[in-house]
């Protein structure tokens, strides 16, 4: 895909930019049959009715895609009839009929187009837009949608433009570089969907205006050090000025920046041969 540009009629169209999906994304409404209803707002307000996330609030009405992280109807070929847009991730996904009538949405694969036929299983080929189990899936194969638990649905590398890498295969367990960088021993039980994300040139948009991101339920954030010292950590002085201590702090005077929030004894530690954060 390419990027497309508007002619400059206004403001707010004269810096927009958008990944060009013509010819990609099928028009029309979405399948009914596969829609959960209105996704729910919170505005960022917990049960008591106050903020717990900043920032949030307003934005469009959304429709809830149910997407199949399972691949789970082994050896029943399906057919691609569609590519089309979730407005609640940045990656397309794509409409499968498979030969027993059933239709079931997926994360739409990179090079993955119409009319192509896909399958989940032992016996798939190692084809982008399979689904097989990480013990069939030979070593330097990119992969996403990667299980944790055998059975659970696929977890990792679902974001648009990602890919995970079979590094090696030992035992049990295959180790599985993630794009975070992170090194993690994974059941070879495990489905993962063969080949990388579609939609990688999303980082590259320019939403032109303001209210384009006030329509994705995104409200201004103000900088901690322009508010009053009563409010954030940063704030106060006279004129400009810098934070005014060694690190930055949240709004609740906890350390950011370079700060560990997992748990020292988390059960799945033992799983992390690499941390992402040593590269």
């Amino acid at each position: 895909m390419t990027m497309r540009t508007r002619v400059p009629t206004s403001p707010g169209v004269r810096h927009r930019r958008d990944v060009d999906t013509r010819g990609i994304i099928t028009k029309g409404k979405p399948e009914k049959y596969l829609l959960r209803g209105v996704v729910k707002k919170t505005g960022g307000r917990n049960a008591q009715g106050r903020i717990s996330v900043r920032h949030q609030g307003g934005g469009e009405k959304q429709m809830l895609r149910e997407i199949d992280f399972k691949r789970s109807k082994h050896g029943i070929p399906a057919k691609v009839m569609a590519i089309e847009y979730d407005p609640i991730r940045r990656a397309n996904i794509a409409l499968l009929y498979y030969a027993d009538g059933e239709k079931r949405y997926i994360i739409a694969p990179l090079g993955v187009n119409v009319g192509e036929s896909l399958i989940s299983g032992k016996e798939a080929d190692v084809k982008s837009g399979n689904a097989l189990p990480l013990a069939d899936i030979p070593v330097g194969t990119p992969i996403h949608n990667v299980e944790l638990r055998p059975g659970k649905g696929g977890q990792l590398a679902r974001g648009a433009g990602t890919a995970a890498t079979i590094q090696s295969k030992e035992g049990q367990y295959a180790a599985v570089q993630l794009p975070s960088k992170e090194i993690r021993l994974i059941d070879m039980r495990c489905l993962a969907t063969v080949g990388q994300v579609g939609n990688p040139e999303w980082k590259a948009v320019s939403l032109g205006k303001a209210g384009r991101k006030r329509h994705m339920g995104i409200r201004p954030s103000v900088r901690g050090v322009a508010m009053h010292p009563g409010a954030h950590p940063h704030g106060g002085g006279e004129g400009r000025s810098g934070i005014g201590m060694p690190s930055p702090k949240t709004p609740w005077g906890k350390p950011t920046l370079g700060k560990k929030t997992r748990h020292k004894r988390k059960y799945s530690n033992r799983f992390i041969i690499k941390d992402r954060r040593i590269h």
